[in-house]
C-alpha cells in the first residue's frame, strides 16, 4: 500500500528507524539524535555506530540555547542545517571554507583548505558548536587545536566520510576532552551531519525530541 501523506510518510519512516534504534541503550535525547541521523541517511547501521560523549547532548543544548554558533567544514554542511531555528536561538551557521583567503593560503602552505579554514576559525571556536561532515582534515586539525590549549569548542560533531583519514580523525577525536558525537566508520557525510545539528535544534524546542517546526527550504 502506498502513501501519499507527507506527514504519514515520516510518521511511517520513524516507526521503521525505531525498531533499529529501540535496543541501542540510548538516553532518549540521544536516540532522537540517531534516528534523525538514519533518516536522513537512510542507513540504519548507524544504530550501531555514533558514540556519545556522556555531556555532548547537554553542552549541544546548552550552546544552542545560549545563542551560540556552529562553525562547518563545507556548504554542504551549512545548506542542510535548519538556519531559520538556528537564528530564533540567535546562532548562526559559519563556513570559512568559502573565502578566498582560504584557498590562497591553503595553495600557498601545501595543505587542504578544510585544515586552513579551522585555523582561520579558531579566534571564534571557543564556546561553539563545530560540525565537521565532510574533510577528516578538518576534523584532524580540530584535534590538533585543542590538545595545543588553542581552543575548546561546547561540542564536536565529528562525522567526516572517506576511505583516507576518516576513521583516525574520528580515533583522534574519542582522545581529547571535549564533549563530541561520531561514529567508529569511514561512514559520514553532509546529511548526517546537518542531521545531527537539525535534532539538537528540535531538542532545544522541545524536550521529548518531538519536530515542532518543519525543516528549512
Amino acid at each position: 500500500m502506498q502513501i501519499f501523506n507527507p506527514e504519514e510518510i515520516e510518521k511511517r519512516s520513524f516507526e521503521i528507524i525505531e525498531e533499529y534504534v529501540k535496543d541501542g541503550g540510548w538516553i532518549e535525547q540521544e536516540k532522537a539524535i540517531v534516528k534523525r541521523i538514519i533518516h536522513a541517511t537512510v542507513e540504519p547501521l548507524y544504530a550501531k555506530e555514533i558514540i556519545f560523549h556522556p555531556y555532548a547532548v547537554k553542552s549541544g543544548l546548552r550552546a544552542i540555547k545560549s545563542g551560540k554558533n556552529i562553525i562547518v567544514d563545507s556548504s554542504m554542511v551549512k545548506a542542510g542545517i535548519n538556519k531559520k531555528l538556528l537564528s530564533g536561538f540567535g546562532g548562526k551557521v559559519l563556513c570559512f571554507i568559502e573565502h578566498n583567503d582560504v584557498e590562497k593560503e591553503a595553495k600557498k602552505s601545501g595543505v587542504t583548505k578544510a585544515i586552513i579554514s579551522m585555523r582561520k576559525a579558531v579566534k571564534i571556536m571557543n564556546g561553539n558548536i563545530v560540525a565537521i561532515g565532510n574533510a577528516p582534515t578538518a576534523l584532524m586539525e580540530i584535534c590538533r587545536l585543542v590538545n595545543e590549549g588553542k581552543t575548546k569548542p561546547a561540542l564536536v560533531i565529528g562525522l567526516p566520510v572517506g576511505f583516507v583519514g576518516a576513521k583516525d580523525a574520528k580515533g583522534k577525536l574519542l582522545s581529547i576532552n571535549i564533549p563530541y558525537i561520531t561514529n567508529n566508520s569511514q561512514k559520514g557525510g553532509s546529511s548526517a551531519t546537518a542531521a545531527t545539528i537539525n535534532a539538537l535544534l528540535n531538542l532545544a524546542l522541545n524536550k521529548n525530541g518531538k519536530r515542532i517546526c518543519k525543516p528549512e527550504k
